[in-house]
């Protein structure tokens, strides 16, 4: 039997987090406004180098004409003009926002005049940035738009981004209104524009709208991405929001710089200095996703090898970095989503090396680990090698061994859970129940018979109820359990003829910390030839620990996942539980004396119990993860679990439960580390602390 509860606040696993009333409270802020903006499209700003640089001084001035692609729609439109890095005025003397006819040219439509303050011109202070008055335009998401400045001259420095994946065009003259100008000169950089903003035209009372900016590096900021294609994993990201009706009013703002680190200036300020510009001062941010480090890894060692101390230094400074832009995002409202820092091995630039490696490992598990972060996106996990996880996997990677391929790219937009994004209004909160995995141990026989009892009946009893009410469940076998019983055999082929798989739970149930790991991979091997002709062909390569135990030291633990992960398994996870197995003897001492007022207080303390643990279990998964998980049932298959069943899938649903299979819950981004062993352990559980104990049945009932 299973005895105990995990005693642990650990997960190692990539989050799908939901939305908790600091997020709720500012959106709903939002929601009274009588206009709402969210930046729909924008870049990050900074100095662009001589290469960079727009050509200075022009005789006669220049028209610059830049094309974007919008993610979000709305029923107004206006630009914020940056001159954040500039030390002399820069003075707009015109402004001028079309469609763009055909990206890649400089054609567009007639078009709207910008206006500032009601005039056709505008000076920017050095160190500022503006906004254009609004005009009543209507855009479509995905609209690709021109917006065309005029510069009688052009100061230096400049604020710009020369990541622009799209091309801009050069036109001497003031040429802003022109659909199609002679002697356009293209170029891929877009300067003096820090975002476009669209007036959301949505209910006010829905709250799937506002803005997700993603922030980080080259691999944000689209590296390798040729012109016009928008591929970036953000603009896969941000059609798939487009194309879902419950996310399809969100904005996505690429805040990626080439070359950025997190803690020193490098190409570009970094990133905890301008993590309040990027996102906090844009409007209607609600979400960021952060993908940042690799740089600050790979600078480490690039010229030369760095001591275990200064390793050691880089990891706590980021992870601190971490911490910092969550406590202030978190502070205005805005939910932050981690990234796991991708690989890198094999990369000529950086050369990283096994010191470097365990850098990037030790602050993937800070980012994974509960409490950090909002949610995670486990973007190594989905890009990596498999056969050399420091590596990115071949079909994904550009050649360079850093930077993702289009299809990479594409792999990481469509990893981002839409479900982050989705409504979290009253209406879509009853129509998204929780949801339970129901998981039975200790298959063909646990705890003590009542008279008239027998195995086969006890499982016989609760597949019936499972099937009357609809609910899958998964068990676990132990081969050696029941051997004196000439009925186990039977028994487990009883679970078998209800159409309910197997799982592997050791053939004798030993405590790993008992054992070691090298007799408890004995054990589970030689569980393996009965549960593979028990299970009949099904998938049987599911593990659940006996009694929970993963190991007490990490060498221990570490030992037994890479056994498990090398003969194919995933752990079933345990989120919800209430000690079922302890009413079983109680249960058959009252029923061996006709004790009915005794199998009454049993009843009534089980049904008890469970509803309890079902609300701690919400209740720390919320504190956990910021949302309902798929919570996976620990149960077994015990006489009174039989007798209870029907009553407990009805006390279930009644309580607004949905029954799923445990390969659809534990497909939840929260068991990564179940699923894929190569992570850290342990497995991702929802400990209960001793404050919210469980009383169990009454101590010496029917004893």
């Amino acid at each position: 039997m299973t005895p105990h509860w995990l005693q642990r606040w650990t997960m190692a696993a990539l989050m799908l987090s939901g939305f908790g009333a600091v997020a709720d409270a500012h959106a709903q802020s939002h929601a009274l406004l009588p206009s709402r903006w969210i930046a729909s499209w924008g870049s990050a700003q900074m100095i662009p180098d001589k290469a960079n640089a727009m050509p200075t001084n022009p005789a006669s001035g220049v028209t610059l004409r830049q094309v974007v692609r919008l993610s979000a729609g709305g029923r107004r439109i206006r630009i914020r003009l940056s001159n954040v890095f500039g030390t002399v005025p820069l003075v707009i003397g015109a402004g001028h926002v079309a469609h763009a006819l055909t990206p890649g040219t400089p054609r567009t439509d007639a078009g709207v005049t910008l206006t500032f303050a009601g005039r056709p011109d505008m000076m920017i202070a050095p160190g500022a940035e503006v906004y254009s008055d609004p005009v009543a335009w209507p855009v479509a998401a995905g609209a690709d738009i021109a917006v065309s400045l005029y510069f009688a001259s052009v100061p230096s420095p400049q604020t710009g981004h020369p990541g622009a994946r799209a091309t801009s065009f050069i036109i001497a003259g003031q040429h802003v209104a022109d659909s199609s100008p002679a002697a356009a000169t293209p170029i891929t950089r877009w300067y003096a524009m820090a975002d476009i903003e669209v007036e959301d035209a949505g209910p006010k009372d829905v709250m799937s709208w506002g803005t997700v900016v993603a922030i980080g590096d080259s691999i944000t900021d689209g590296y390798g991405v040729l012109p016009e294609r928008n591929t970036r994993w953000t603009d896969v990201f941000a059609a798939r929001l487009r194309a879902t009706p419950a996310t399809r009013r969100i904005g996505v703002v690429n805040a990626g710089i080439g070359g950025n680190r997190m803690l020193l200036d490098g190409l570009g300020p970094n990133l905890l200095a301008r993590f309040d510009r990027d996102v906090i001062g844009r409007s209607g941010v609600r979400w960021a996703i952060v993908l940042a480090g690799i740089n600050d890894i790979g600078v480490l060692t690039r010229d030369a090898p760095a001591t275990p101390a200064a390793h050691a230094a880089l990891v706590a400074q980021i992870t601190a970095g971490y911490g910092q832009m969550v406590a202030r995002a978190h502070a205005h409202g805005i939910r932050v989503i981690g990234g796991t820092v991708m690989p890198f091995g094999g990369n000529g630039y950086y050369h990283p090396g096994p010191a470097s490696e365990a850098d990037r490992q030790a602050i993937n598990a800070y980012i994974r680990a509960p409490g950090h972060f909002d949610a995670v996106v486990d973007f190594d996990r989905i890009t990596r090698d498999p056969t050399q996880p420091d590596r990115l996997a071949p079909t994904l990677d550009s050649g360079d061994h850093l930077h993702p391929s289009e299809a990479g790219y594409r792999t990481m937009g469509e990893a981002v859970p839409i479900a982050l994004f989705g409504k979290v209004d009253r209406d879509t909160v009853r129509s998204a129940p929780p949801t339970i995995a129901l998981t039975f141990d200790d298959i063909p026989a646990h705890g003590p018979l009542p008279p008239g009892e027998t195995r086969v009946g006890i499982i016989r009893k609760i597949a019936t109820a499972l099937k009357r009410a609809g609910a899958p469940a998964f068990g676990f076998l132990n081969a050696g359990f029941g051997l004196d019983d000439p009925t186990s055999t039977a028994a487990t082929a009883a679970w078998r003829a209800a159409g309910l798989p197997l799982g592997n739970h050791g053939y004798s149930h030993y405590d790993l910390d008992r054992v070691g790991a090298t007799a408890f991979a004995a054990d589970v091997a030689r569980n393996e030839a009965p549960l593979a002709a028990a299970a009949g062909g099904t998938d049987w390569h599911w593990f659940r620990y006996p009694f929970l135990s993963e190991g007490k030291s990490p060498a221990i633990r570490d030992a037994t996942r890479t056994d498990l992960k090398a003969r194919g398994y995933r752990v079933a996870a345990v989120t919800m539980g209430f000690d079922d197995f302890k009413w079983n003897q109680p249960y058959a001492i009252c029923t061996g004396r006709a004790d009915r007022r005794g199998i009454a207080a049993l009843e009534t303390s089980f049904l008890a119990d469970a509803r309890t643990a079902a609300r701690n279990a919400r209740t720390r998964a919320h504190a956990v993860a910021g949302r309902d998980i798929p919570y996976m049932l620990l149960m077994h298959v015990g006489a009174f679990d039989a007798h209870m069943m029907p009553r407990l899938l009805d006390l279930y649903r009644r309580m607004g439960f949905r029954f799923v299979t445990l390969p659809t819950a534990q497909a939840d981004p929260f068991y990564a580390a179940a699923n894929d062993l190569s992570l850290p352990g342990p497995t991702p559980s929802l400990a209960r602390p001793a404050a919210l104990p469980l009383a169990g049945p009454a101590p010496g009932l029917c004893s």
